[in-house]
């Protein structure tokens, strides 16, 4: 019986990224790469919500950022960079743990150590026990829900990333970027899915849990 319940919230995530995919690829709104199968979406007016988390009080605070690699979240990670805070960027599946970039080591050179080859060019790998306490952790969703739970692309990776790092360092405030079409009603839920705490679109500020801003 659990076996099978199981099996069927897998099955509603499987059927939900294939709908928002889908959706974004026929009105036109998704970007390099494509297709979108398996990937965080990248959207247009990805760098207009990058901007808008620029405003946050929360970014304007942080020192060191954990990111996402994925494309969607570049303009994200290079004004990371371009706004003096150690980057720490995620390698794609966490094949290579870590990469951390100090702002300081790519002056003028931030929107190419934001990509995964310049992040191996211009950042150290670092281990979760040897990592600087994060303020803010950015991750990539194929879907938010209405309620703050994320749909990844499917590998478990963010959800394990949010964990490992709260679970090292308590509480970090996790933020995502997303177009308004990724917002859904609900998201099929599993026992070790976690919430975003503020999604940012290129149009509006979404709060899940308050006095963050």
């Amino acid at each position: 019986m659990v076996s099978q319940i199981k099996e069927d919230i897998k099955k509603a995530k499987k059927e939900l990224r294939e709908k928002i995919w889908r959706l974004m690829e026929n009105r036109k709104i998704a970007r390099f790469p494509l297709p979108l199968k398996d990937r965080i979406p990248n959207f247009e007016g990805s760098e207009e919500a990058a901007k808008k988390v620029k405003e946050l009080e929360l970014w304007k605070k942080a020192k060191v950022v954990v990111a996402n690699p994925d494309y969607a979240q570049k303009k994200v990670r290079e004004y990371a960079l371009k706004d003096g805070k150690i980057l720490v960027m995620a390698s794609p599946k966490l094949k290579q743990g870590y990469l951390l970039i100090n702002p300081e080591n790519v002056k003028g050179k931030e929107e190419f150590a934001s990509t995964i080859k310049g992040a191996f060019k211009y950042g150290k790998t670092v281990s979760l026990d040897k990592m600087p306490k994060p303020d803010l952790i950015v991750t990539g969703c194929v879907a938010v829900a209405k309620n703050g739970f994320r749909l990844g692309k499917g590998g478990g990776y963010g959800d394990r990333e949010v964990g490992m790092l709260r679970k090292r360092f308590g509480y970090v405030p996790v933020i995502t970027t997303i177009h308004e079409v990724q917002i859904v009603d609900k998201v099929p839920v599993e026992e070790n899915d976690v919430k975003i705490d503020i999604a940012v679109t290129p149009t509006k500020t979404i709060l899940f849990k308050e006095n963050l801003i």
